[in-house]
């Protein structure tokens, strides 16, 4: 039984590939046509799935797509008499979904009724809770979805019992925990999509001196709450979010009001400094969210009596506020996915289909994020000298297995910033051991170097670090595993001076425990690390520079070239930039030529 999920025309479009119970591949449009958090329609990505799969079209069984146009008709039909312009771009989204079969064939240059797999609409939250539990450890479950808005609700939980998931609640349009925190981030300064998790850095920054007034602009009791409207325009006009036909960043209109302004005084200028009062505000937001988010944990947990609790979403992306929920809530294990926001939706979708639609039994467990394309040593030999790497004084070598592990982690441990790519690239918006850029968390200096001169981005945002599983007690003072970096832990104080570029001004890292079984090959890289240094942790922060994260192996070198990183390590083949000034031209010369190549 093959089943492909959809998630298009809307941000994070995606494809996932579930074959007899099974996920095969799954992947973000983002990282085939290098537009980040790419909308439209994911054929770049739907195609890498079946090419994984070894299967064409026609060996589809079923199509599931995360939209329900049914869902909440009277809500829907409600605000369409309100709002006539946001009621004509609803109606073009459901067009869009409506003409998938047509997309997907001339995708793939055929005739829809050529098409037999059978088409499935998911509802959205529903989509979200599936991709969390479903793949999860548990066989039963509290499950809780929030985000902006899908379907016109912003907010379900339901039990997950084996291959069921029984709604318990949901909250719909227009009270959203993500507008909530969308439009904050918008006031304080962050316009574009997807830079809400900036907020939640800044937030540490501050003291929640504004909660107070955050306590009229989010109103909440047990599993309930509200908005004050008056705060916000998205109930007035719609939450627009726009993009081209080509897939471009989404953009999100205005959500906050004049009203905001005049309680909070005027929103910050992007280009403005970030003043005190900024920080407090991003405290007070973050403050009232985990306030919102732990009320309804706690009665998800009276409702259902769950030891397990699975989260999906974009606010499941929030790593603080679940790193302290096993402090304010009884849950003992909790799973969140590795892409819980939109892109989630497709893998939900697929799985929805076949467990709570066709019954099927559940079989598979996610445990690590390798979903997406891996490339041969003679792809990455090829890429070399198409990027004309030997030309340019580059030291290139090919390493035994063992002696590439020894000489990277030597590396890191001398200071240098190394580029990691290795096997299948991730699945979600985090760099995994896969596609990653890696340093040594023991130099207080490293933070301002990667920000600076290599990732080109805010002096205040932290980095991660990667810690052997076996070690994380060690050094956190939770130890709930967090192979998927969703979780925030506080360091143990005597720590606190072991790790200072991967620690937060708040004493806390978003940390990822790497387990030997789940990717074995970042584990040794680590475990090599230790054994010089003493310390099983390295800084981990994606392989990108202000773009989604690298896939293929010229991707992965053009950003070497073009940023403050010493080595690249692809598989086996390790390549070290030149030290003297001569050498140093041939590399601009070379990063030249391959952004010249790639344009």
């Amino acid at each position: 039984m093959n089943i492909l999920g959809i998630n298009a025309y809307h941000a994070n479009a995606s494809a996932a590939l579930v074959c007899d119970g099974q996920l095969v591949a799954a992947a973000e449009e983002e990282r085939f046509n290098r537009v980040k958090y790419a909308a439209g329609f994911p054929a770049a990505a739907i195609r890498y799935c079946l090419e994984a799969g070894g299967l064409a079209l026609a060996d589809l069984d079923h199509i599931a797509v995360p939209r329900n146009p049914w869902a909440r008709t009277g809500t829907k039909l409600l605000y369409a008499l309100r709002m006539r312009r946001f009621a004509r771009e609803r109606a073009k989204v459901w067009a869009s979904f409506a003409d998938i079969p047509e997309a997907l064939a001339q995708a793939f240059d055929t005739h829809p009724k050529r098409i037999r797999a059978r088409f499935h609409r998911v509802e959205h939250h529903r989509a979200h809770l599936a991709s969390a539990f479903f793949v999860s450890p548990f066989d039963r479950a509290a499950l809780l979805s929030m985000d902006g808005m899908g379907d016109f609700a912003s907010t379900m939980w339901a039990t997950g019992e084996d291959r069921r998931m029984p709604i318990n609640g949901s909250i719909a349009f227009p009270h959203s925990l993500g507008i909530f925190y969308t439009a904050l981030t918008q006031y304080l300064g962050f316009w574009n999509f997807g830079d809400e998790y900036k907020v939640m850095g800044l937030a540490a920054h501050g003291e929640p001196a504004y909660l107070e007034e955050f306590n009229r602009i989010l109103v909440g009791h047990e599993a309930n709450f509200r908005l004050g409207l008056e705060y916000f325009n998205h109930h007035r006009h719609g939450a627009d979010m726009s993009w081209d036909d080509a897939g471009e960043t989404p953009v999100i209109g205005r959500l906050f009001s004049d009203y905001l302004e005049a309680r909070l005084g005027p929103a910050r200028r992007p280009e403005a400094p970030i003043e005190q009062k900024h920080k407090d505000i991003a405290a007070s937001l973050q403050s009232r969210l985990e306030e919102i988010f732990f009320q309804n944990l706690r009665a998800q947990h009276a409702r259902t009596g769950a030891k397990a609790l699975c989260l999906a979403g974009g606010v499941a992306f929030n790593c603080v506020a679940n790193g302290k929920l096993f402090g304010e809530v009884p849950f003992e294990r909790v799973f969140v996915q590795p892409a819980a926001g939109d892109a989630g939706l497709a893998l939900g979708a697929a799985f929805y289909v076949g467990h709570e639609v066709l019954g099927q039994p559940r079989g598979f467990q996610m445990q690590h994020a390798s979903w997406g394309p891996g490339y041969s040593s003679c792809e990455i030999r090829a890429a070399i000298e198409e990027k004309h790497l030997f030309e340019g004084g580059f030291d290139i070598s090919e390493l035994p297995e063992e002696q590439l592990m020894k000489d990277t982690a030597r590396h890191i441990a001398e200071g240098d910033v190394v580029g990691w790519f290795s096997g299948r690239a991730e699945w979600g918006p985090r760099a995994l051991g896969n596609r990653s850029i890696l340093a040594d968390a023991r130099r207080p200096e490293m933070k301002n170097i990667l920000n600076l001169r290599t990732k080109h981005r805010e002096s205040f945002r932290p980095f991660a670090p990667s810690v052997l599983a076996e070690s994380a007690a060690e050094f956190f003072e939770k130890n709930h595993p967090s192979p998927f970096m969703t979780f925030a832990y506080p360091l143990r104080q005597e720590k606190r001076n072991a790790i200072p570029a991967a620690t937060h001004v708040d004493g806390t890292c978003r940390l990822q425990t790497v387990e030997r079984n789940a990717n074995p090959r970042y584990w040794r890289l680590i475990r090599e690390f230790a054994k010089l240094t003493g310390i099983p942790v390295v800084v981990n922060t994606s392989f990108n520079d202000n773009e989604p994260i690298v896939c293929t192996p010229g991707e992965a070198i053009d950003c070497f070239l073009r940023t403050h990183m010493d080595v690249l390590v692809m598989e086996n083949c390790m390549v070290r930039k030149p030290r003297s000034a001569d050498a140093k031209r041939s590399v601009e010369i070379a990063s030249r030529q391959a952004s010249e190549v790639s344009r």
